[in-house]
């Protein structure tokens, strides 16, 4: 049976097959947790791996390399998410980061893993509540994959950085 869990943490901090990376369409280092991921990976490993595929990627778009340095993860998964303040009206690619990356997880047989709130920080541009939308988003994507893959179990974190991100996400859980 698949289980879902919001928690108030760092990706960076959980024991699963895959953690989620809020990337960009370069799949290049970036802040927030895009730089905490290159950062625990390895600089050169996880650039010398993102290299190898094609880009830019489009929003909405995940891909899969190893994890490298990362002991707590085997794999990351690069989810491109929408940059609401070029496209503010890209929730659908918000959905399909989410949901393509738990795509990609079933894909290469796995099946833990720890999402970031996707375009919630500085890519959340002039949304209201970018966090609320990224959490309804992701919920959205879930609840999609479930009910497409009901024999497939896989146990999915949402991970609020900030006790501000948990709070605000937790109202999409009630």
């Amino acid at each position: 049976m698949s289980k879902l869990k919001l928690i108030n943490g760092s990706i960076l901090e959980q024991e699963v097959d895959a953690i989620v990376n809020a990337a960009n369409k370069y799949l290049l280092a970036g802040g927030g947790v895009c730089g905490a991921i290159f950062e625990k990976a390895g600089y050169v490993e996880l650039s010398n791996a993102c290299k190898n595929i094609e880009t830019p990627l489009n929003d909405g778009d995940a891909v899969i390399t190893p994890a490298f340095n990362i002991s707590n993860s085997k794999y990351i998964i690069h989810a491109v998410g929408p940059n609401f303040s070029e496209t503010p009206d890209a929730f659908d690619k918000l959905y399909y980061a989410y949901y393509n990356s738990l795509k990609v997880l079933k894909d290469n047989n796995l099946h833990s893993v720890s999402f970031p709130l996707i375009s919630s920080g500085i890519y959340g541009g002039n949304l209201n509540n970018p966090i609320l939308e990224s959490t309804k988003q992701f919920m959205k994507a879930y609840n999609t994959f479930i009910k497409e893959n009901p024999n497939y179990d896989i146990d999915v974190m949402l991970c609020a950085y900030s006790l501000q991100e948990y709070i605000e996400s937790k109202k999409q859980f009630e």
